[in-house]
């Protein structure tokens, strides 16, 4: 449990530091490192339920989008703005950076274990905000 808190903290002062990065506007940067939280928050929660780390990283980026998209409506501003500081603690860092040392010290059999972890990822991440941001566009549609 004290990890998993430790995980969420980091998660948020992650987002917080992209926040402040972007040169959000004060009153967008909490809200913003907040939805940080809450993605690795429902991937902890998920990765623990799900035996897939991808379904867990596909519904926390999901989640992160419906977030990112509630908080534009209700902040009137763009969810571009929520979304990139709540997807960056789901994007996989230390996988692509292992996979690109693996490959330097010409350990390609690893290498190739951390790239594909890698792209499950990153492929996840994209479905997830795909799935959600379709959606919405149907629904704006049939209204």
């Amino acid at each position: 449990m004290t990890e998993a808190l430790i995980q969420i903290v980091t998660a948020f002062l992650g987002s917080l530091g992209f926040a402040l990065l972007f040169g959000l506007r004060r009153k967008y940067v909490l809200p913003a490192a907040l939805g940080g939280m809450l993605s690795w928050s429902v991937y902890l929660l998920l990765s623990r339920l799900l035996a897939s780390p991808f379904l867990a990283c596909l519904a926390a980026s999901a989640c992160s989008v419906l977030y990112a998209e509630l908080l534009a409506r209700l902040l009137r501003t763009p969810a571009t703005v929520f979304v990139i500081p709540a997807v960056i603690p789901l994007v996989p860092g230390s996988s692509l950076y292992y996979a690109m040392s693996c490959v330097v010290q010409k350990d390609l059999a690893t290498a190739r274990e951390y790239g594909t972890t890698t792209l499950e990822f990153s492929l996840a991440i994209a479905a997830g905000m795909s799935f959600v941001l379709a959606f919405r566009e149907l629904r704006t549609r049939k209204q």
